[in-house]
């Protein structure tokens, strides 16, 4: 390789690795060379100081039109959402759906742009991101996500999420708009079938977001299974179609929350429907009282990552892009506190979600584009401990101006 690059990251430990420290060299975007480079040299040189660095924070499920709108309602949405185990999530989705009568891109975008910002900040560059298309919300979430995507290029990738989140069948007119979202330029088909008034309208609009997806070749996402309730198995509808349409390792499923209930035969042989049709579930199990069972989802060779979901809205008071610190949360809701289960959680906030949103070209090898975090922290159990902003963040081979991003994150507040 030359002898001068980008970046050149100097005494970095990776992951896994306890013994010698070792460079990151950045050339064009990508990782150059990774190794002990006594002869490189760099426009510019970062210390890692002996702590870690890694591929940077992935964010597969965030609902990125409603952030900090929980001031613009009552609190009653989180409650029916959160109480008496999760059997009335239907009634905390119409109480939110107030908000969608004042939507407007003009204040969307402004919140949206915070929260990338704050994402940029804490070295989460993937976001899997949903806007509302409904009869209230009609387009202005996805208008404000497109420009924020624009915005950000560069800095943050955002996969746009055109979502169905009042339903298809039970809100006459969204089909439509979601075909009209599609071809806006929105990235992902999003859908909620559990939500539906039966189980024939739940298969309709999943068989409605396949046919969406085929037309405009996007991957799929679904909220599935939200819900306290274990006769809800939208998710194994959406595997069987997945399968029979050859979308194996195109369809992501979301909260699946009424795994928690089902019983061990019937979890194993949808385990089996979803290593077949390569489905991963996003688990976000800080935002309900219910949960997937993670940990038997790993167990069952299933892909598993954590997503942060909600921001100061409808469902979730806190969140600030901050991966980390979802995985700090998670270890403590999901038990998994071991050495072992603490490097999963990161894989599940780093590879796991990148495999989950078909991520190409992410890691960190020689050739991969080069999204970094370089740590305060010389370990995953500190990195989670502390959860603090990163040294720096490295995006497709730039720094991110973490001066700018802190004005950015500042706009909009309220």
């Amino acid at each position: 390789m030359t002898n001068e690059v980008d970046i050149l990251v100097r005494n970095a430990r990776l992951r896994g690795d306890k013994g010698e420290l070792t460079d990151i060299a950045i050339a064009d975007g990508c990782l150059a060379e990774i190794g002990k480079l006594t002869d490189c040299k760099a426009r510019i040189e970062i210390d890692a100081g002996g702590n870690l660095v890694t591929p940077s924070y992935v964010n597969p499920h965030l609902h990125l039109c409603k952030v900090w709108t929980l001031p613009m309602m009552s609190e009653d949405a989180l409650g029916a959402y959160q109480g008496d185990g999760m059997k009335h999530a239907l009634s905390a989705i119409d109480l939110a759906s107030k908000v969608k009568e004042s939507y407007h891109a003009s204040w969307i975008v402004k919140n949206a742009r915070r929260a990338v910002a704050l994402a940029a900040l804490h070295g989460t560059l993937h976001i899997r991101a949903f806007a509302d298309v409904d009869t209230k919300a009609k387009l202005e979430g996805v208008k404000a996500l497109l420009e924020v995507h624009d915005e950000f290029r560069g800095i943050v990738d955002l996969q746009v999420v055109a979502f169905a989140q009042d339903g298809l069948i039970r809100e006459p007119g969204a089909d439509a708009l979601m075909r009209e979202a599609m071809a806006m330029g929105a990235d992902v088909v999003g859908g909620i079938p559990w939500i539906e008034a039966n189980a024939a309208d739940a298969e309709a609009h999943i068989k409605f977001c396949f046919d969406l997806a085929a037309e405009f070749d996007t991957d799929v996402s679904m909220l599935l299974d939200d819900v306290g309730d274990p006769n809800m198995k939208t998710l194994e509808v959406m595997a069987r179609e997945a399968l029979a349409r050859g979308y194996e390792g195109r369809a992501l499923a979301h909260h699946c929350r009424a795994i928690a209930l089902y019983p061990e035969d019937y979890l194993g042989e949808l385990m089996q429907l979803l290593r077949q049709a390569r489905i991963s579930v996003v688990s976000d199990p800080h935002t309900g009282p219910l949960h997937a069972r993670v940990r038997e989802l790993l167990a069952g060779d299933v892909n598993v990552c954590l997503g942060q979901d909600d921001i100061s809205d409808a469902y979730y008071p806190f969140g600030r892009n901050n991966m980390p610190e979802v995985a700090f949360l998670a270890s403590h809701l999901l038990w998994m506190t071991r050495e072992k289960e603490i490097a999963t959680l990161y894989e599940m906030i780093t590879t796991r979600a990148a495999e989950a949103m078909n991520l190409g070209n992410y890691g960190l090898e020689a050739g991969c584009a080069a999204n970094l975090v370089v740590l305060d922290q010389p370990s995953v159990s500190e990195a989670l401990r502390f959860h603090t902003q990163p040294a720096a963040v490295i995006s497709h081979g730039r720094l991110v101006d973490a001066e700018k991003m802190r004005e950015l994150a500042r706009l909009g507040r309220g």
